[in-house]
């Protein structure tokens, strides 16, 4: 039976189990953040600062206004560091400007004289190696555990690729260290959106523009105040295996993994009699997609044979595609003996009753195709399983029922009728007489 793809909400709300069984992946409710938020501003000091078209004021000193209000407004227990790019040399040599990025405030306890100082004696200068300012952003804000966000500011693309920006988050996304890419577009032109969209969908963040003072401060505090809230379930880390047999044995819980274009994963999850298997997946379109394409999530017995699934396709732009799955040994059952009853071979079926536990397993496959990143790291995909009690479907209308419809209506159109006809005799013998 196929049924309806749940709506990712809709699956995020089933999660209410705590236990992971199989091989203890860290559990959800387990991580705490270690140390208060940690944050690095990252932000675009090359030549095409000096341009006045922000309300009338360069777009280095818009960035420069923002930042101070930022700080301000920063609570004390944010570690907050600062890094620039483009900041420094001005020459003409293509290899010595991309190597143009430091950090000009070590992340830390906020100390606002310092980062502000730091601020304002800032000049645009050079080149902008956006690639390799977020790979040393990476570094400096370090994995000690605690939420970790990066908020890339600039008003160009990167002008000395290698390393490409997006290949770089995507290393450090599958790195499974939390990291976080925000991004924001001064004044971007299509070309620069299209880069920082993906730089921020390839880790999980946000991509803006702003187009005045207001709007990217705005933008920073929202930012810098989201770093402070951990989300609210983290996806313990897991590896799918090729098959079934070495499929990972999960349970209820979210959990990430990463997916190779035109790849197959597999996960195994136990269901007891009288539980419902309820699962979704979905995985981030991090990079250049050929059109139409789609995300299969299918549940199978151990032996191969097909249970149900769910799926999803889209072509053209998507960020994200999801689908869904229910399944209970009690419609198996049901469906079995329904074969059963129709069918006089007395084979051995393989057929999951709802008196025995079995392992199903799970297999997520896709149908992407990439012209220019087909390969390593693969796409990000979250994976939600919950198994509760079999919920009963409310019953359809049965043979029985169903003939007793038919007398009803039957006898409604009979008394029907008599009566239509005693009416129409009445009134032909009443016009008669007179």
């Amino acid at each position: 039976m196929i049924h309806k793809k749940l709506s990712l909400v809709a699956a995020i709300g089933l999660i209410a189990a705590s236990a992971f069984l199989g091989a203890t992946p860290a559990l959800a409710d387990e991580t705490t953040t270690a140390e208060p938020p940690r944050v690095e501003l990252v932000l675009d000091v090359s030549g095409s600062m000096k341009a006045a078209d922000i309300d009338g004021a360069t777009r280095i000193s818009v960035a420069k206004q923002a930042f101070n209000d930022v700080v301000d407004a920063l609570p004390e227990t944010t570690q907050l560091g600062i890094r620039v790019l483009g900041a420094t040399y001005g020459g003409d040599n293509k290899k010595t400007g991309c190597k143009d990025t430091q950090q000009i405030v070590e992340v830390g306890p906020v100390n606002r004289v310092a980062a502000k100082n730091a601020i304002a004696s800032l000049k645009p200068t050079g080149f902008t190696p956006i690639g390799l300012a977020l790979r040393e952003a990476a570094k400096d804000l370090g994995d000690t555990g605690s939420v970790r966000r990066i908020v890339l500011i600039t008003d160009g693309e990167d002008t000395c690729t290698p390393p490409d920006p997006c290949t770089v988050a995507r290393e450090l996304a599958a790195q499974g260290a939390g990291l976080v890419v925000d991004t924001l577009g001064l004044t971007p032109d299509e070309k620069t959106r299209k880069q920082l969209v993906c730089i921020s969908t390839a880790t999980g963040g946000t991509y803006a523009s702003a187009k005045s003072e207001e709007e990217l401060t705005d933008r920073i505090k929202q930012l810098v105040d989201r770093a402070a809230t951990p989300p609210p379930v983290t996806p313990a880390v897991v590896t799918g295996a090729k098959d079934c047999v070495e499929a990972p044995l999960l349970s209820a819980g979210v959990y990430t993994d990463r997916e190779l274009i035109s790849e197959h994963r597999f996960y195994r999850v136990t269901v007891e009699p009288g539980q419902e298997l309820r699962a979704s997946v979905s995985i981030s379109l991090d990079r250049p997609l050929n059109r139409d394409y789609g995300v299969l999530l299918k549940a199978a017995t151990v032996n191969g044979r097909e249970l149900v699934r769910g799926v999803d396709a889209g072509s053209g732009r998507a960020d994200v595609l999801s689908a869904g799955l229910r399944w209970s040994g009690t419609e198996e059952k049901e469906n079995a003996e329904a074969e059963e009853n129709n069918s006089a071979s007395e084979e051995e079926t393989t057929t999951v009753t709802a008196e025995e536990t079995t392992d199903v397993c799970l297999i997520v496959s896709n149908s992407f195709a990439s012209p220019t990143a087909a390969g390593e790291p693969g796409m990000p995909l979250e994976l939600s399983i919950d198994v509760v009690d079999a919920s009963q479907a409310p019953d359809a209308p049965g043979l029985g029922r169903g003939f007793l419809l038919l007398f009803v209506l039957a006898i409604a159109g009979l008394v029907a009728g008599v009566l239509a006809g005693w009416l129409t005799r009445w009134w032909v013998a009443t016009w008669r007489e007179n």
